[in-house]
């Protein structure tokens, strides 16, 4: 770390508690579509603009002639929405916002859909605890390297076709499921089923590029929070799939059958995503890379150089860990909380399902709320004031991980589920608020390292915790809790030399900038054909996460 920072106390972090209901308007307003915006360098005329209508004309240094676009929210220089617009489904902000979160939310429900009916899948398979562990970390442990490879893709290709191969790839795994009959099969099919979940990483970049950066914690929150839903709503569907289907006044089939079709309608939704992600939606507010690429607009950046710059940035790997004790235990929970409740207070099926899944379910506030009060802290305390929201929600996440198995009845332990879910999900919304900021060139391979480590600790905090026969599920949570707060302490590791750490200010090297920053990744022979004119416009946008909102 430069050692010419301005020291920075935390103790003079002001108490934010009395901002609360000025978080709530400011994002509600951010959620409002205005009547009319029109970007200011649009010239004058007496031509009036439709409402509902944004006008942008932009000089991109790549075009011979500026464009002019219009859009149907306003826009920054990047052409990204300065605004969310929920019940809207317009091209080309809005359309890809809810086919990436729905794409994500139908994959979250395949790769945990055997999760809700492991009791009559154990007795069906002849199952062992050690079985079921490996299958559950088989389910996580597929996307490390499928999310890796869609970072990569992503800054490639663009996340509409990436997106689109990784959700109807491994669609066959999802219907292979019905026609296991061994440990191995059914082991094997949840770690395919995995690779699904890299659509995280399409989500996470898609956001970054269509949303302006002071709402980016806002739409990375909403989107992976409604596709995080899939957990939750796993162990709701799948139970209620499985008794209709079991059902005599259906279809009637015995309870070895019923689990087995129950796995169909999951995969023909999934198809149905993965076609429609690819005839519906494009790459970029203008357009899809490979059209881009053909116009002059985008010049195809080298595979070697976008791996190597977001390799060697240290806060790529000190989130990926960060992330592995937020989504990760979220991903652990959502594969064991059902089986605990079963067990431990003699539930059904169905009620153990539906109890779970309020865990996962919760993801539809407490994921938007982590990124919102990032965003709200941000735009006050700058990078520093993001970092401390991280770090208290994560560790408080932790302390309600320890507490959970000290509930003796239902009722305790639902609630205590409920605050811990509101602070571990909060955290993951506050660190893919994060993501963004640390590289433009190689965004798409920091979300996808950042979002393998969740799945990392996934695999980690169930092979330490949930496999052995000898802890007992009370023993794992209260030690994965403690691991959880002792891993979140590498916050105060990251440091930005333009808007400082947790603990120091920013750098008072006059080269400490944003221009500099995100110019560092780019070489003269580069900037010299306008490579870097992207990451320049985003270092000029990016300054609004260290600027304090006047009073």
């Amino acid at each position: 770390m430069d050692s010419s920072v301005r020291g920075g106390n935390p103790s003079s972090i002001p108490n934010t508690s009395h901002g609360i209901s000025e978080l709530a308007d400011q994002h509600s307003r951010v959620l409002e579509l205005p009547p009319v915006a029109v970007a200011s360098n649009l010239p004058a005329d007496n031509n009036r603009v439709p409402a509902d209508v944004a006008v942008s004309v932009q000089q991109n240094p790549h075009d011979a002639e500026p464009h002019s676009t219009k859009f149907p929210l306003p826009v920054d220089s990047e052409y990204k929405a300065k605004r969310i617009k929920l019940f809207s489904l317009a091209q080309p902000h809005m359309r890809s916002f809810h086919i990436s979160w729905f794409s994500f939310f139908v994959c979250f429900v395949s790769s945990f859909a055997a999760a809700p009916l492991l009791p009559v899948i154990r007795d069906n398979l002849n199952l062992r605890k050690e079985e079921i562990g490996k299958a559950g970390i088989a389910s996580v442990c597929g996307s490390i390297a499928s999310r890796l490879v869609m970072g990569f893709a992503c800054d490639i290709v663009g996340p509409r076709h990436a997106g689109a191969c990784a959700i109807l790839l491994t669609a066959p795994a999802v219907f292979y499921m019905a026609t296991v009959s061994t440990a191995t099969g059914f082991i094997l099919c949840r770690f395919f089923i995995g690779f699904s979940l890299a659509t995280f990483v399409t989500c996470q970049f898609w956001m970054a590029s269509m949303f302006s950066a002071p709402i980016v914690g806002l739409t990375t929150g909403i989107t992976s929070g409604c596709g995080n839903l899939g957990g939750g709503a796993a162990q709701l569907l799948m139970p209620a799939l499985f008794d209709l289907i079991a059902s005599p006044s259906f279809i009637g089939s015995p309870g070895f059958t019923a689990w087995r079709l129950s796995f169909f309608i999951p995969g023909i939704v999934q198809v149905l995503m993965g076609i429609i992600m690819l005839a519906c939606t494009q790459d970029t507010p203008l357009g899809n890379y490979r059209q881009l690429r053909k116009k002059g607009n985008r010049i195809k950046d080298s595979y070697v150089k976008v791996i190597i710059k977001g390799v060697n940035n240290y806060r790529t790997w000190v989130l990926g860990m960060i992330y592995g004790f937020c989504f990760g235990v979220e991903l652990t929970i959502d594969n064991v909380i059902a089986e605990y409740f079963f067990d431990k207070f003699g539930l059904t099926l169905f009620v153990a399902g539906v109890v779970a899944s309020i865990f996962g379910l919760a993801n539809f506030v407490t994921r938007p709320f982590g990124g919102a009060l990032s965003d709200f802290v941000g735009q006050r305390l700058g990078m520093r004031g993001r970092l401390w929201v991280l770090w208290i929600l994560q560790t408080l996440g932790g302390v309600f991980c320890i507490i959970l198995p000290l509930a003796g009845s239902l009722g305790p332990a639902v609630a205590i589920m409920i605050v811990f879910a509101i602070f571990v999900e909060g955290a993951g919304g506050a660190t893919t608020s994060i993501i963004p900021f640390v590289s433009r060139r190689s965004l798409g391979l920091v979300s996808g390292i950042s979002g393998a480590g969740g799945n990392v600790g996934a695999m980690l905090t169930q092979l330490l915790f949930f496999t052995s026969p000898s802890i007992s599920m009370e023993t794992g949570l209260t030690n994965m809790g403690i691991m959880s707060i002792c891993c979140t302490i590498v916050v105060a590791t990251l440091y930005f030399p333009q808007w400082g750490g947790m603990f120091f200010g920013p750098s008072k090297n006059p080269d400490a900038t944003e221009e500099s920053y995100y110019g560092r990744e780019w070489s003269a022979e580069e900037e010299s054909l306008g490579m870097h004119h992207a990451s320049m416009r985003f270092a000029q946008n990016s300054k609004a996460t260290a600027k304090p909102i006047s009073p």
